[in-house]
Parts: C-alpha cells; sequence; structure tokens
C-alpha cells in the first residue's frame, strides 16, 4: 500500500518552533517533504481533520496540527524512539469513506507491529480504528474513556453520539470486552449502563475511576485499543471539546490512564478525539494536556516488559483450591513488574478464546479467591467464554 495517496504532509509552520535536538520532534521522522518508511517502526502518528460526524464542531479540523505543535516541542522521553508521523489523513468524499481510509491504515500498520496512535478528529473515528482489526481472527477489547456514553440509536443523532452502539451491534462481531471508564451518571442514560452490564461489560464511573486509579490498571492492561475522548478531561484542564463539562479527571489523571495504557503490551492501536482549538484558551491549554498525554503514553510504551509469556520462569504461578466450582484458580504474578493475571477456562474446541483466558487483575483478586470467592473479574470474563 502506498501511503502517500492517503495522507498530506505537515506544514512547516507545525514544527518550525521545535528544531532543538533534544526534542519529541527531533527524535522522530515526519511526513513533510518525503513519506518516511514505516517498517521497523514501533509507532506511526496519524492526523485526523474529519468533522462530519459531529455537529457545531466547526474547528475541529484543526486539532491535530494544534496538538502536534505542543507535542514537538516536548523533550524526547526514554528508549531509541522509532516513532514516525505519517501526517493528516485525505479526508473521503464521504464520512464513511473517511472511515475506510482509516481503517485501511489502522489494519496495515498493525499487521506490520506498528501501533497507530490516532489524533484529532471526531469520537466516531474510532469506528475505523475498531474496524482495522475485523479481518485479523482474533476477538479483542476495547477501553473507551469518556464522560458520555455514545450509545444512542436515534438516526438523528450526529455520529459521535452513537458511535458505541454502532461498535456493538457490527458484524461480524469480534468484540470480546468493552470497558467504559470516567462516565458522569448525569450525562448518561442509565438503560446504556444496563445494556453493558447485560453483555458483561464493564463501566466505571468517574468517583470510582479517582477513587480506584490503581485498580484500574488492570482494566487498561486488558484492552487490545484505546479510544480517548477529550469531554472526560474537566473544563478548568481541557476547556478545547464543544462538550467541555465542568467536573472530569484532571490532566494529571489523564496522563496516568495514558501510562497505564502505554504499557499495555497487548494494546496495538491508541487514539484522542473531539479536540475543537476554537474552544481552547489563548495559550492553546488543551493542546499541552492532549500533548503530554500522548507524551506519557509514549513512555509507558517504550517501558514495555514484554512479559505475556506465562510459561516462562519469569512468573510465579499460584493455584487457589475453591470450596465450590471452579474447583481451582490460577493465578500468575510477574517477578519483573508484579503484575497479576487470573485464568479462566474455555471450551476445549474454541481456540479464538485463547488469547482472552489469561486475564490481568489485582492482588486484591487473589485475596478474594483465598477467601473461598469467586472474583467478579473471573465471573465475567467466564460468562463471556462459555
Amino acid at each position: 500500500m502506498d501511503l502517500k495517496i492517503f495522507f498530506s504532509g505537515i506544514d512547516e509552520n507545525v514544527y518550525s518552533n521545535a528544531s532543538e535536538l533534544d526534542t519529541f520532534y527531533s527524535s522522530i521522522r515526519i511526513n513533510s517533504e518525503k513519506m518516511p518508511d514505516f517498517q521497523g517502526v514501533d509507532i506511526a502518528i496519524i492526523g485526523i481533520t474529519e468533522h462530519r460526524g459531529s455537529i457545531n464542531n466547526q474547528g475541529i479540523e484543526r486539532g491535530a496540527d494544534e496538538i502536534r505543535k505542543k507535542l514537538y516541542q516536548l523533550k524526547k522521553g526514554s528508549g531509541t524512539y522509532k516513532i514516525i508521523d505519517l501526517g493528516n489523513l485525505n479526508n473521503g468524499r464521504t464520512l464513511d469513506d473517511t472511515y475506510m481510509r482509516l481503517r485501511e491504515v489502522c489494519e496495515m500498520l498493525i499487521e506490520n507491529n506498528v501501533l497507530p496512535l490516532i489524533i484529532g478528529g471526531s469520537h466516531d473515528m474510532n469506528y475505523g480504528q475498531f474496524r482495522a482489526y475485523e479481518e485479523m481472527k482474533k476477538l479483542i477489547s476495547f477501553l473507551n474513556v469518556d464522560a458520555m456514553l455514545d450509545m444512542n440509536d436515534d438516526k438523528k443523532q450526529a455520529e459521535n453520539r452513537k458511535h458505541i452502539h454502532k461498535i456493538l451491534i457490527h458484524e461480524p462481531n469480534y468484540l470480546f470486552n468493552y470497558s467504559h471508564l470516567g462516565h458522569q451518571s448525569y450525562l448518561i442514560n442509565q438503560d446504556h449502563i444496563g445494556v453493558l452490564e447485560k453483555l458483561y461489560f464493564e463501566a466505571y464511573r468517574l468517583g470510582h475511576l479517582r477513587e480506584h486509579m490503581t485498580e484500574m490498571e488492570p482494566v487498561i492492561r486488558d484492552a487490545d485499543m484505546l479510544s480517548f475522548d477529550i469531554t472526560a478531561i474537566k473544563s478548568s484542564d481541557a476547556p478545547g471539546n464543544v462538550n467541555a463539562q465542568a467536573f472530569g479527571l484532571t490532566g494529571e489523571e489523564a496522563c496516568q490512564l495514558c501510562w497505564y495504557a502505554g504499557l499495555n503490551e497487548k494494546l496495538s492501536s491508541a487514539g484522542f478525539y473531539e479536540y475543537n482549538p476554537d474552544y481552547d484558551d489563548d495559550k492553546l491549554k488543551t493542546a499541552s494536556v492532549v500533548a503530554t498525554m500522548i507524551w506519557y503514553f509514549t513512555e509507558g510504551f517504550y517501558h514495555r516488559k514484554n512479559e505475556l509469556n506465562f510459561k516462562t520462569n519469569d512468573y510465579l504461578k499460584y493455584v487457589v483450591s475453591m470450596p465450590t466450582e471452579p474447583e481451582v484458580i490460577t493465578f500468575y504474578k510477574s517477578k519483573l513488574s508484579e503484575k497479576w493475571w487470573l485464568e479462566v477456562p474455555y471450551p476445549g474446541d474454541q481456540k479464538k478464546y485463547e488469547r482472552n483466558c489469561i486475564v490481568p487483575c489485582n492482588y486484591s483478586d487473589y485475596e478474594t479467591a483465598s477467601n473461598g470467592q469467586l472474583p467478579e473479574r473471573w465471573i465475567n470474563t467466564y460468562s463471556k467464554l462459555i
């Protein structure tokens, strides 16, 4: 695939103030005069200028470049960066065409072990991100961070208010798990939470997330794709959003979630959506927050420990006897990171479940099992496997 036909190069004014040798910009290759080769690359940044999926959101098309201006000026972090910036994806003739273009690009990158990092555009663009997994013959877990739960099925609604519904009913169905972080109860239809619970999916309120931040790490560690709507961040930290809310995550908390996501070795794509410079303050504070989130995501990525082979000596194995079915639950603890996983049995003839049967968990899940109770994480996973 010739990527040049899909992208527009990055204008010089975006990187003209980031020429110091220790900057993020100086440590990556960008599409300015020539499209960089993606072979052997770890991360590929993709800018989105599409706005047709939202209403009264003009200005969002400039979001990707404003984020770049802030990101490029940050100092380089750990590791040897193998990062490219492909530029801005050219919009299709229709919105669906843009989804398909993003799908094709992301699919090609993921198949070549390159993580697409998508910036800008309205939140419904994650439908294209999700579709990238369609031909990969594996079930995936989807992590969404958003103050709202975009599950409307009204045809009159804008696409960025119903894209989650679209993903949940998509055929063929390759969605194994959906986790939603940071929703605010007064902004969502409670019936939609009921739908997620019936599917054994997870939804964590803003208050719960903030009080139990470390408990969110296993939820994030289970994801194959991340979709982050800037609406989840409170307006005092991120005003650059047409739906900015008075309450929400702080910028620091958003960066913590991105650090966890970067560390996740399963995660193979990430998107940061809904930034609109027209709603930002005169210092473009929101662009700085999003740029810093991406920096922490990248820093997490280069601290990955390659620890998903549970048959090595890098793990301690704990087998807990249970008073009822199942007879035992097996836990694994990494000697490298001290993170925990639990194993859930699946039907022997269903190999498609194999990559989802060892589930990230906390030490508290091990304690629960040791006390003779089934961890809720085990129950939800088993309910999806049988």
